[in-house]
């Protein structure tokens, strides 16, 4: 979207003038500085890191079937894309091998980029679920398992997509229409009329149904694992200092919402990790681009 479309959005929209004024003081105004601020997960000691994708810690806590310690980490992003600048870009991570649901490391790539020793994209063909527009909760950890049997000498970094939308579970099936993209910006804009209460109970669901897969993949995996969250996720409550209601997860609004994110961890017997050149991967950011407006992100 063109920068004089967004304007001409926002001023059309107060809610959208809201959250531009709310993002103005959490960047600019010195209340949170995302780059520097909260946990370098790459510094953290562990051999797999399970991401979700969206999930605050609240949610996550009271949804929860996956034994092992679970406390909070406070996220340096509050979108996928920031995470990716403010986590991963420019470093040395040739003892990683990233297996991703997620497409905007690749179409990002420009301003994201890192040196992880593989980058597995499941989003691809034939990982990609073409009536619900998502990579499966199954199909992630089927691949997570096969990428660590190939590479038991690399740290894993997995990054499913639910519970972010489209949503999964008989309330998706029942009430939402799957085809529609960017749910949240939709909501804010006055142009759906859910509730709160139905779209919090949807999100639940999408998450109870990645939960199992991700405890399969703790169950197998070898070493110590940890599960968190790349950012949170608002649905309905008041974002601050401008209290309006907010949905989704907005870039650059660091409210405990968006930021805390839960961290599990699993302890297991130790692998030994061994950094190695990276192994060239083919991109092709037109399908990611597909992939990622199918997911809801706009351009």
């Amino acid at each position: 979207m063109r920068f004089k479309d967004r304007i001409q959005r926002t001023i059309r929209t107060p809610q959208l003038l809201g959250r531009g004024l709310n993002r103005l003081f959490h960047r600019r105004g010195g209340w949170r500085n995302h780059n520097t601020n909260g946990i370098d997960l790459f510094s953290e000691d562990w051999d797999n890191c399970l991401l979700l994708d969206a999930c605050p810690y609240d949610l996550f806590q009271s949804h929860n079937t996956i034994p092992g310690k679970l406390d909070s980490r406070t996220s340096r992003a509050s979108a996928t894309v920031e995470f990716l600048e403010s986590t991963v870009a420019g470093r040395d991570l040739r003892d990683t091998v990233y297996v991703t649901a997620n497409p905007l490391y690749e179409r990002k790539n420009d301003r994201v980029a890192s040196e992880f020793h593989r980058v597995v994209k499941v989003y691809d063909e034939d990982g990609w679920d073409s009536d619900i527009r998502t990579v499966l909760p199954e199909t992630m950890t089927d691949r997570v398992l096969s990428v660590a049997e190939n590479y038991p000498h690399k740290r894993l970094l997995a990054h499913y997509i639910q519970p972010h939308y489209p949503f999964l579970g008989p309330t998706a099936d029942e009430h939402f229409d799957q085809d529609s993209l960017n749910i949240w910006d939709s909501i804010m804009e006055g142009n759906s009329d859910y509730s709160d209460d139905l779209l919090k109970k949807a999100f639940g669901e999408t998450l109870d149904a990645v939960l199992p897969e991700v405890e399969r993949a703790v169950d197998n995996l070898t070493g110590k694992t940890v599960v968190s969250a790349d950012h949170g996720q608002i649905i309905g409550d008041r974002a601050s200092p401008i209290p309006i209601k907010e949905y989704g997860h907005p870039r650059g609004i660091y409210i405990p919402e968006l930021v805390e994110v839960p961290w599990l961890v699993r302890d297991g017997e130790r692998r030994e990790i061994v950094a190695e050149d990276s192994q060239e991967v083919e991109t092709d950011s037109e399908v990611a681009a597909e992939r990622l407006r199918a997911l809801g992100y706009a351009e």
